[in-house]
């Protein structure tokens, strides 16, 4: 059995990863910036939770001693987070280098060095700090969460409008099957390469219309289904299918079965 530290570990693909590990077996080590009071949806019995920053580097070192893989959860998409972002990880992978440990690895975006809009900015600045880091490392890119369309359409729904924006299909995955493949890539033996990448797509490819229609049904939500052209750096991304892994189809959750387990909360 292994020791993992998930940094990140209480957000929506975290919390996953940490389930996953603790069912496995193995000695789970949480970093957060806040510990989750026992109770809650972000607390897993059986994990030890330890408050940090990677924007400072407070707390880094307790969270990391000891473990023989570090899996990078955290997310950026606002403010000081965002523009950190990079930073952030380099002072993670610097606390595990000097605590011993010897591979990390984490979280990011499906082509997210070929955006100019600024989370996907901050997030293949990561990639590159991975990528020249002195530990074994793995990014895993995933293509965007069901849950991302989600609030889209939950979002139009309040003012009656479905949005659906114009050229743009998805292929959305669930958590689960993220923080399945990042503890797969976190146990696997060691390659011959230092440096990897994954890519996990969800199960379908699907045009938003249809994406649309289905959340509609589920939730039997009387807005209209609109189509808006989606202007800017991640219009154009959608756009230009950037966004899809047609090759690489490795989620078992499909955006149908996924509202259908949270249709009373939806």
């Amino acid at each position: 059995m292994a020791v993992v530290c998930v940094a990140g570990g209480t957000g929506q693909v975290g919390r996953e990863v940490v389930r996953r590990a603790l069912g496995q077996g193995h000695t789970v080590n949480v970093l957060s910036r806040h510990v989750p009071p026992a109770g809650s949806a972000k607390h897993h019995d059986g994990a030890t939770y330890y408050a940090g920053d990677v924007t400072t580097g407070v707390g880094l070192a307790a969270a990391v001693a000891g473990a023989d893989v570090v899996i990078d959860c955290l997310e950026g998409q606002f403010g000081k987070a965002k523009k950190h972002f990079a930073d952030g990880g380099s002072r993670l992978l610097g606390a595990a280098h000097q605590a011993g440990v010897p591979k990390a690895v984490a979280l990011s975006i499906i082509n997210c060095d070929r955006s100019s809009y600024s989370f996907y900015v901050s997030k293949a600045a990561k990639e590159r700090v991975y990528a020249d880091s002195a530990l074994e490392t793995v990014v895993v890119r995933a293509t965007q969460f069901h849950s991302l369309v989600e609030m889209v359409f939950a979002a139009g729904a309040r003012v009656g409008l479905i949005p659906v924006f114009k050229g743009a299909r998805f292929q959305t995955i669930s958590p689960s099957d993220v923080a399945r493949a990042l503890l797969e890539e976190a146990l696997a033996r060691r390659f011959p390469e230092n440096h990897r990448m994954r890519t996990v797509g969800g199960p379908e490819v699907l045009s938003m219309q249809d994406m649309a229609l289905s959340w509609k049904a589920v939730t039997r939500s009387h807005g209209r289904v609109v189509g808006f052209p989606l202007p800017g750096p991640m219009g154009r991304y959608l756009r230009a299918g950037l966004n899809l892994a047609p090759g690489e189809k490795h989620g078992s959750e499909t955006f149908v079965s996924w509202l259908e387990k949270r249709r009373k909360t939806l």
